[in-house]
């Protein structure tokens, strides 16, 4: 007798069942980030924010940010190790919008794979939440995809997008920066999440490296290595516009620590940073050794152990270090503002990596 079973979701291979137990294990992670602006819960349509709270503003400016995690979700996959992921997303995000001044205030995600695992996504989940905590958001909901036949049973990619609001008149950038500044670094806790695609290729494509060996330098695996969250810098930076005057940040990502500072610089004013200030981690040694990148393709595409600028005057800048040391962060004077010449561009590296 012929099968007259008619098609279904479950068949075509969407797991319905497995997304709302992904929904229940994510709920508790989701409830740590509520903020008192927030109603509601997990499972509406939309989350929801109480704008009231921005009564207390002369003239409230939102800003918003979206973003990825580009191919390191793949030494996430490949590891096994799924909880740290959210970091990276949270980083990548809200520390886009602290940069204009802005404190973050929500967030949203967007979780894509190829078969609902319920207790991976809720470890992504658990992950993007910790993160928010870091940040000082809420994470009012999101959405995770199931696409069978488009992705593999265990690929899966994440996104997110934030909102956060600046007072108007202080709102940071390029019109407050002055001639004289100091550029303040702050260490990035490794590769952050950039460049994964010319790092995979040199060390586990050309280089044929193992994510569980251990390598001389790292002090762990080339895995954990890889997998290090990206450090948020959110509330450090409000806690530095709490105790300093400052003119501007630039978030370093995609494109490197002289194309992201540039952004912020403006026209007639050169930023001068001197790579003699500081030693990049083992990390970034290893990527240029083991695919011979030269210095400035790393630059372009690597933080090179930066992973955000402050920009103050040059009064302000004892009491910035003390505020972002005092807050664990490590931190220090890397270069300064200046005029720009006929054929200088808005950032440079100068000298020789200090060893």
């Amino acid at each position: 007798m012929p099968d007259t079973t008619g098609a279904s979701y479950a068949a075509a291979g969407v797991d319905i069942e497995a997304g709302d137990r992904a929904v229940e294990l994510m709920k508790e992670w989701v409830k740590k980030t509520r903020r008192p602006e927030v109603l509601g819960g997990l499972g509406g349509f939309a989350g929801l924010f109480d704008a009231s709270a921005l009564k207390n503003y002369e003239r409230p400016l939102l800003a918003s940010a979206t973003d990825g995690v580009g191919t390191k979700v793949d030494i996430a996959r490949q590891l096994g190790v799924y909880d740290t992921i959210g970091h990276d997303l949270v980083a990548m995000v809200m520390d886009d919008i602290v940069v204009c001044g802005a404190e973050p205030l929500f967030m949203t995600d967007y979780i894509c794979v190829g078969k609902v695992h319920p207790e991976r996504v809720a470890a992504i989940v658990k992950g993007i939440a910790e993160g928010c905590v870091l940040a000082g958001c809420a994470l009012v909901g999101g959405e995770t995809a199931e696409h069978p036949g488009l992705l593999g049973a265990d690929d899966f990619d994440v996104a997110g997008a934030g909102t956060g609001v600046v007072e108007a008149d202080r709102l940071l950038g390029p019109d407050r920066i002055r001639t004289g500044d100091a550029v303040i670094a702050m260490a990035s806790s490794g590769l952050h999440s950039n460049g994964y695609s010319l790092v995979r290729h040199v060390l586990l494509n050309e280089g044929g490296l193992a994510l569980d060996a251990h390598l001389d330098g790292l002090g762990r695996t080339l895995g954990e290595e890889l997998l290090e969250p990206t450090k948020i810098y959110s509330l450090d930076c409000l806690a530095l516009m709490r105790t300093a005057e400052v003119h501007a940040f630039s978030h370093v990502t995609g494109g490197g620590l002289a194309a992201n500072l540039a952004r912020v610089i403006p026209d007639g004013l050169h930023a001068v940073v001197d790579r003699s200030t500081w030693a990049p981690g083992a990390i970034f040694d290893l990527v240029g050794r083991t695919g011979r990148v030269e210095r400035l393709e790393l630059e372009k595409t690597l933080n090179m152990g930066v992973g955000m600028i402050a920009i103050v005057p040059e009064e302000s800048t004892d009491v910035a270090l003390t505020t972002l040391a005092d807050r664990g962060v490590d931190a220090w004077v890397a270069g300064e503002i200046t005029d720009r010449g006929e054929h200088e561009t808005g950032a440079a590296l100068v000298g020789d990596y200090a060893v």
